[in-house]
């Protein structure tokens, strides 16, 4: 108990000290200290490589896509073992789209991934903050930017129509990635790699980085077949 909280209080000082993006000292503060206690998958999860993260994510996947899904940490056990903190191995920014339940994708349960969405999957000041929360401070091993075939958010930003409301923040934050005649495939892989830039221009997850602590790794989703394809 004592080595897990000297490290959550190590976590907290390191995030504080780098900042966060949007996320305010309060609501870290506050967010931290509800993860005093750890699930028994901790150690197994803090000892994990990045590449060791993206293996288990993608081999999820293809227990998904071949239908041998084992459904692993779903049962009330582990709702109850998880509720007193979480140590998710990985997280992602993936597309708020209904049809790309991220934990069901990569056969995962409770408390493995750290979730983020949004329609186009973009890379917002809030967003990152919270992608270093679930990276610094949770400890994330993998971080995978999730772009689906039939992307309506891009589609809509490679029509370049008049848009209602403030669906036109999400079209100006894909608009730099999307070049001319591209295809809606090509377009939305695109988009996957600049909001990795943006990302990358984090100091906390460059540094991350750098110490060999995350990857950043994009993923395009198949709606007809369930896979994921590594974009690079």
């Amino acid at each position: 108990m004592n080595t897990v909280y000297q490290s959550n209080e190590f976590s907290r000082r390191k995030l504080l000290k780098f900042g966060a993006g949007a996320l305010g000292t309060a609501t870290l503060i506050a967010g931290v200290g509800c993860d005093l206690e750890q699930p028994k998958s901790a150690v197994e999860n803090q000892n994990m490589t990045p590449d060791e993260a993206l293996q288990k994510l993608m081999d999820g996947n293809q227990r998904f896509v071949n239908n041998k899904r084992q459904n692993p940490n779903q049962s009330l056990v582990r709702l109850t073992e998880v509720a007193k903190g979480q140590t998710p191995f990985a997280a992602v920014l993936s597309c708020a789209d209904s049809r790309v339940p991220v934990e069901m994708i990569f056969d995962q349960g409770l408390g493995d991934i750290f979730v983020v969405r949004d329609a186009g999957n973009i890379a917002t000041p809030e967003e990152i903050g919270s992608l270093e929360f679930g990276t610094l401070v949770l400890g994330a091993k993998v971080l995978m930017v999730i772009g689906h075939q039939s992307c309506g958010a891009v589609k809509a930003t490679i029509e370049g129509k008049a848009v209602p409301g403030s669906i036109s923040s999400i079209i100006d934050a894909i608009k730099p990635a999307i070049q001319a005649n591209q295809s809606l495939e090509e377009a939305t892989k695109a988009n996957v790699k600049f909001q990795i830039k943006n990302l990358q221009t984090s100091p906390v997850l460059s540094q991350l980085i750098q110490e060999g602590k995350l990857k950043i790794v994009g993923g395009y989703y198949n709606l007809d077949t369930g896979k994921i394809e590594l974009v690079s």
